[in-house]
């Protein structure tokens, strides 16, 4: 009761707003205690562990995303190499194909022009041959003319074979000569 009698005599002195009565704080401690020990004991490991996962989460989605990053940059190179080798393919491909293609129409030149030869050629033996055959057919009248006209002029027949041919021969062996 002492202390009762104190507190209430020191109250009772000193009854300021500002400054609290000892039970006040006193129960304030007591009640701050207990609301640390119980946040210390239940939730403070529960933030703790959230937060950790947290953490962990965050930093696997930094590997993932480091890991992602450096998969999309090997993917990148690749297809530009890839890119690249298939621009170089095509270049190789449109030179062969170039170069195939001159060799073709050199190829068709080539044909064409053995095959114009060889039509110049075949067309020049007709030719000779034609007119080696109009040689003979014209040398053939001519010397049946001649006959018939020797024959006139000679006053007899030259039914004979023989004599025909010769003059027939020295007829046109003359119009050679006169040429």
């Amino acid at each position: 009761m002492i202390v009762h009698n104190l507190v209430l005599a020191a109250a009772e002195e000193v009854k300021s707003p500002v400054i609290p009565q000892v039970a006040e704080i006193i129960v304030g401690l007591v009640a701050f205690s207990l609301l640390f020990l119980l946040l210390r004991a239940k939730a403070v490991p529960k933030f703790e562990q959230a937060f950790r996962e947290r953490t962990d989460a965050i930093q696997g989605g930094i590997e993932r995303a480091e890991a992602a990053q450096q998969e999309a940059a090997s993917a990148l190179a690749s297809y530009k190499a890839q890119l690249a080798d298939a621009k170089g393919e095509a270049q190789k491909m449109r030179e062969e194909a170039r170069v195939e293609g001159a060799a073709i129409i050199e190829e068709m030149r080539t044909k064409a022009q053995d095959e114009a030869s060889r039509i110049t050629a075949a067309a020049r033996s007709s030719i000779e041959a034609e007119r080696a055959q109009a040689m003979n057919s014209l040398m053939n009248e001519v010397g049946a003319i001649a006959t018939a006209l020797a024959s006139k002029i000679v006053g007899e027949s030259l039914d004979d074979q023989v004599r025909q041919s010769r003059v027939v021969d020295r007829f046109l062996v003359d119009l050679e000569g006169s040429k």
